[in-house]
């Protein structure tokens, strides 16, 4: 907990500094941060996962981009991306409004976003949208993730993330209510705070109309995988 708080603050002193002359700079930054590049070993094909986020701009104002990418025999069979405006509305939170383009799977969905993106109490890194598309579709949500640290450079990574829909999808296999829920648990070690290799469990389930569209394309509606990867940032 002490690590996160630790960059942010600092993130913070570096976006503002100060002349002699007391007149304050506020310099345009960019941060690129790979929260996950693994592959999970499976029962079926072993997938490879990128979750990287990227954003420039300054203390207050800035442009983000989200992208999750899954790759499976060199075909990718997810990839979504958003492009977002982010206004600092609270020590540690922002708001966030914008678009989102599912490109895989097919057919491509396009929405609206409108998100809160921070850190809450007991230093939960919290990351929350509603998404608005066509044919009056709503999605939402929720991906929390907490650190404990065994050591500065060993830390344990509990995270979870949950979708909801309003509406069924059969083209692209999303049915309404609770979609699917993902848990992981991974365990880093920093070598240096930008280069983390990590091993790790990650389970998932799908719910409700979306599990029987995975049983009628022969997929499993449950899945535990054991993963390797590479979190990093710079």
């Amino acid at each position: 907990m002490k690590n996160k708080l630790t960059m942010m603050l600092m993130g913070s002193l570096v976006a503002t500094s100060v002349y002699a002359g007391g007149v304050e700079e506020n310099p345009t930054l960019t941060k690129v941060m790979i929260n996950q590049f693994e592959t999970r070993s499976t029962t079926g094909n072993d997938p490879l996962i990128l979750e990287a986020d990227m954003w420039v701009g300054k203390d207050l104002n800035k442009l983000w981009f989200k992208s999750d990418i899954e790759r499976v025999n060199n075909k990718t069979t997810e990839f979504e991306l958003q492009a977002l405006y982010s206004r600092a509305i609270a020590p540690f939170w922002d708001l966030q409004a914008g678009v989102r383009k599912d490109f895989n799977p097919k057919p491509s969905r396009d929405w609206l976003v409108l998100g809160i993106n921070g850190l809450a109490p007991y230093f939960f890194e919290i990351d929350t949208a509603v998404f608005i598309g066509e044919q009056g579709r709503l999605g939402f949500r929720l991906d929390a993730e907490y650190e404990i640290l065994f050591t500065q450079k060993l830390i344990l990574t509990p995270d979870m993330s949950i979708n909801i829909h309003s509406k069924d999808d059969p083209q692209t296999g999303t049915g309404s209510g609770l979609s699917d829920v993902q848990l992981g648990l991974r365990l880093r070690y920093e070598f240096v705070r930008e280069f983390a290799p990590y091993i790790g469990i990650n389970w998932n389930k799908s719910y409700g109309q979306t599990a029987n569209y995975a049983r009628a394309e022969g997929e499993s509606v449950s899945d535990t995988q054991f993963v390797i990867g590479i979190r990093a940032w710079f």
